[in-house]
């Protein structure tokens, strides 16, 4: 089975969907999501994606008066919650540079009236956090969308993804494995849960969602089959803030996105034929011909 998100079709064999997440990497600036908008484009991406709160409903009680050291001065969870999401005009801003930038572009929903915010503004689809696979209230909603959906299944059991596809549907959504650690380490990858998803899930497409270090793990996902890579993105991972430090710079995507379609064009089809570029070592060094 395949899903179309805008103009690009996921699984069946088509190239591996690439998604760059800037989530909150913008520290709440336009012109540093733009910025990174540029940095996916010019990398080859296929998509760039954020985080989208109602901060009154998507922060936890016990941490909305949690004080918090940041850029702007000490401040609680609550306000500086506030203090890096993008209202409405932000995001027709950034959503129309990602469009020029020829990118799709669609935000992880943390709640229901979020959902409504984002269908607002026309995105092309939705990203579950693996936070939020158990909210069955955003679940539902994001079902009644028509959309389709990427469920990250980091931090879930078998049984709770199940649950969670029971909700959405299976027709329009892409799986990603993916392990919340941040930053990943190599030994909580689990990179055979791919092939174990795809055994299970029959007909859904399988990507990657990663938080390590490095091209490795991300790189070998695409090898085990993921038809879909989704990484953080920072323009320096030494920047305040919570997940820069599992992010790539610049560089390390241009690298991943170069490094995810050579490994594509390797793999080939499983056919074995004999190569033209074999023919003259063939003449020189086979013995005994067939």
């Amino acid at each position: 089975m395949t899903v179309t998100i805008g103009s690009h079709v996921v699984g069946g064999g088509n190239p591996a969907y690439v998604i760059a997440e800037i989530g909150l990497n913008h520290n709440g600036d336009v012109a540093t999501a733009k910025q990174l908008i540029d940095v996916a484009a010019r990398a080859g991406a296929n998509a760039v994606k954020f985080q989208k709160r109602t901060p009154e409903i998507a922060t936890p009680p016990h941490m909305r008066d949690t004080l918090r050291d940041t850029p702007w001065g000490t401040m609680t969870y609550l306000e500086y919650r506030h203090r890096v999401e993008f209202g409405r005009d932000e995001y027709i801003e950034i959503g129309d540079h990602a469009t020029l930038h020829g990118l799709d572009w669609f935000a992880s929903p943390w709640d229901v009236p979020s959902v409504h915010f984002l269908e607002d503004l026309g995105v092309v689809a939705h990203k579950v956090a693996s936070a939020s696979l158990t909210d069955v209230e955003l679940l539902q909603a994001l079902r009644e969308t028509g959309k389709p959906v990427i469920l990250s299944t980091g931090m879930s059991t078998i049984d709770q993804i199940d649950h969670a596809l029971g909700v959405l549907g299976t027709d329009r959504t892409i799986l990603m494995h993916a392990t919340s650690t941040y930053p990943m380490e190599p030994e909580e990858a689990n990179l055979k849960m791919i092939a174990t998803l795809r055994d299970r899930y029959a007909g859904i497409p399988i990507g990657y969602s990663g938080h390590e270090r490095g091209l490795q793990i991300s790189l070998a996902a695409v090898a085990l089959g993921a038809v879909a890579v989704e990484r953080h993105i920072t323009l320096d991972r030494t920047m305040w803030g919570s997940d820069h430090a599992a992010s790539l710079e610049p560089s390390g995507l241009e690298l991943l996105v170069r490094d995810i379609r050579v490994i594509e064009a390797a793999l080939g089809d499983g056919v074995k034929r004999i190569y033209e570029g074999e023919l003259a070592p063939m003449a020189k060094l086979r013995r005994v011909p067939a």
